[in-house]
């Protein structure tokens, strides 16, 4: 099918990343991080926003390769470090689990024990630091920056100029870290742990980064990417525990509560969040509230948990795959048989059309891959059947992101429609008025079965391919399919022998149980093969064009009553061939007889053939 060419279709994901970057990129509020004098170097208009899946797709938008240090969003990856370092229990002897609703740097410590409140902290992650194990503290170091790196799925480096910043104004953090040596949180020199501190805020970032490092805790320590673990997946929960808890410091509790989301924060003007089991994605915006947050990355994030339904107490009823088979129509057809040569146009034009069958709950997930499938294939799509037969719930984000992807399809002159979508009204509802507000005079097909749709798709390539086509042309007898080879002297005796008949639309041809006398060779019109179930629903077991024939089984069992109804849709002309006329050949014109067999034979094997090409796609 020849479409015009046109830019290719944007994901309604990357299209709503960039409409986020474009509402908050005109907002100047917040400054620059200025107490380590490296950071105030910062561009305050850098802005990147970045999305990964835990099957590894990014989304990125803006800034998303600026390198900036990672600064606090390191502390819970060490404190991942240290627990599979010493175990819980050490751990948790040394550092608490307790939200304090402090800042950053808050010296926060138990009144008695002197333990940090929880490893978000700046003391808590001194203390974190002072776990990390290595035979020297190069070791250590270089093996602080490999794990990060696990995490990021690419070789990180430590900005020297910064670490040396740090290194040289941080006297609060030495502060702390010699009252942990007080206490005996660090049983010796605080210096070198305080100095692998300073190194683990210093690694360089980027924003794609962040959200690897989210998608990686999201995935249960395990990079989408690359495969690699970057942290035992039982210390996972107790990573994202705290982070849940105390990782946006004095904003936590708020965090939780509009967000929703296990995160962290850097100074350096970074956010990540993680929805564990499905992605995480990452902020970077140097501007920081006077909480040490950036203000670009905590509008985005509350906007992205908002409109995706991200909260992760919004518990899905269904944790399987959305995406419950998928095939087109060059694999699957509908019920509507085809001649020779609309087959032909249909098994080399039909991969244009795809069917995707969907399943479960439609969250941001869910839907994501979808969408992501379609997008990928869009150039070499034009029509996309959406089944929701098995879908049990539709989140409004879902609707949003298909609404988007419908219209994208529309401005190309593709089409998406939908099938078994009444059950779902209120989406429906939905997906109607955003329509009707883009005041494009776009409307939504929707088929109450796929048969119908397969049908519909199947129709309009077709007329792409031969416009001039028309199914209920009347044939000759000449160009029949059962008379295929036959001489016109053939012919001529086989007219002799065969009745013509004529139907209007709607009237019974064949009826179910009847005797089966004679069989049918169709010339203009068209006719439905259909069969009474058993809860009350009439089923379509075919449709016919001309060239076809319908009630042969009549010669194969010659005891057997028919077994299905056969009605015509259109006014119908055909003839009517009697079993008698037809065993009569066999004594007169064996070769004519043997001819019309030859090719009822053939018609029927390509009908199996075809139904077992259908049934393999329908098992896959």
């Amino acid at each position: 099918m020849e479409v015009a060419r046109r830019d290719p279709i944007v994901s309604p994901i990357q299209a709503h990343l960039q409409w986020l970057h474009a509402k908050y990129a005109g907002v100047h509020d917040g400054e620059v991080a200025t107490y380590i004098p490296e950071l105030a170097k910062a561009n305050p208009d850098w802005f990147g926003i970045c999305l990964a899946t835990i099957d590894g797709r990014v989304y990125e938008v803006g800034d998303s390769r600026q390198l900036f240090t990672i600064q606090s969003i390191s502390k819970p990856l060490v404190y991942g470090l240290a627990l599979e370092d010493h175990g819980l229990t050490a751990v948790l002897a040394k550092i608490g689990v307790e939200p304090t609703g402090d800042a950053f740097n808050s010296i926060s410590l138990g009144p008695v024990t002197g333990c940090p409140l929880n490893p978000m902290i700046n003391a808590g992650a001194i203390a974190a630091a002072s776990l990390v194990a290595g035979h020297s503290d190069e070791d250590k170091l270089q093996r602080l920056i490999s794990v990060l790196s696990l995490y990021a799925g690419r070789p990180l480096t430590l900005d020297q100029a910064v670490y040396e910043s740090e290194r040289d104004t941080g006297h609060r953090n030495r502060a702390i870290g010699h009252m942990l040596r007080n206490f005996n949180i660090i049983s010796e020199d605080p210096e070198p742990a305080l100095n692998l501190y300073f190194q683990q805020c210093s690694v360089s970032v980027h924003c794609r980064d962040l959200s690897l490092i989210a998608a990686t805790l999201a995935n249960g320590g395990v990079n989408p990417l690359t495969g690699e673990r970057a942290i035992r997946q039982q210390f996972v929960q107790n990573v994202l525990s705290v982070m849940t808890t105390c990782g946006m410091y004095d904003y936590a509790g708020e965090w939780v509560y509009s967000v929703g989301l296990p995160a962290k924060s850097g100074v350096g003007g970074g956010i990540l969040a993680v929805l564990p089991g499905q992605l995480g994605f990452g902020v970077f915006s140097p501007r920081l509230d006077s909480r040490g947050n950036s203000v670009r990355g905590v509008r985005v994030c509350t906007d992205l948990s908002r409109d995706f339904d991200l909260h992760f107490l919004r518990v899905p009823r269904s944790s399987r795959s959305a995406l419950r088979g998928s095939y087109s129509v060059a694999t699957l057809s509908s019920k509507r048989l085809r001649n020779e040569r609309e087959r032909r146009i249909l098994d080399s034009a039909g991969d244009r059309a795809k069917v995707l069958e969907l399943q479960g709950d439609l969250m941001f997930s869910a839907v994501e891959a979808v969408i992501r499938k379609i997008v990928d294939a869009s150039e070499e799509t034009d029509f996309v059947i959406l089944d929701f037969k098995r879908v049990t719930h539709i989140e409004q984000s879902a609707a949003v992101l298909l609404l988007d992807l419908f219209e994208s399809f529309q401005e190309r002159d593709k089409q998406i429609v939908f099938v078994h979508a009444q059950d779902h009204s209120k989406f429906l509802r939905s997906f109607e008025e955003g329509l009707a507000a883009a005041e494009r005079g776009w409307t939504l097909r929707t088929f109450p079965d796929l048969d119908g749709a397969l049908e519909w798709c199947e129709g309009q390539i077709l007329a792409c391919h031969d416009p001039t086509s028309s199914e209920s042309k009347p044939i000759a007898l000449a160009e029949h399919d059962v008379c295929k080879g036959l001489d016109p002297a053939a012919l001529v005796r086989l007219e002799q022998l065969l009745e013509r008949r004529t139907f209007g639309p709607g009237e019974i041809i064949i009826r179910k149980g009847e005797p089966a006398r004679e069989f049918y060779l169709l010339m203009n019109g068209q006719v439905r093969v259909t069969l009474d179930l058993p809860n009350g629903q009439v089923t379509r077991l075919s449709t016919r064009s001309p060239g076809m024939t319908f009630g042969e089984l009549a010669i194969v069992d010659r005891s057997s009553a028919r077994t299905a109804d056969v009605r015509a849709d259109t006014a119908v002309d055909c003839y009517a061939l009697t079993i008698d006329a037809f065993d009569g050949l066999g004594k007169t014109h064996p070769d004519i007889k043997m001819t019309l067999l030859e090719n009822l034979l053939r018609n029927v094997s390509q009908m199996v053939a075809r139904t077992s090409q259908e049934v393999a796609t329908l098992s896959r």
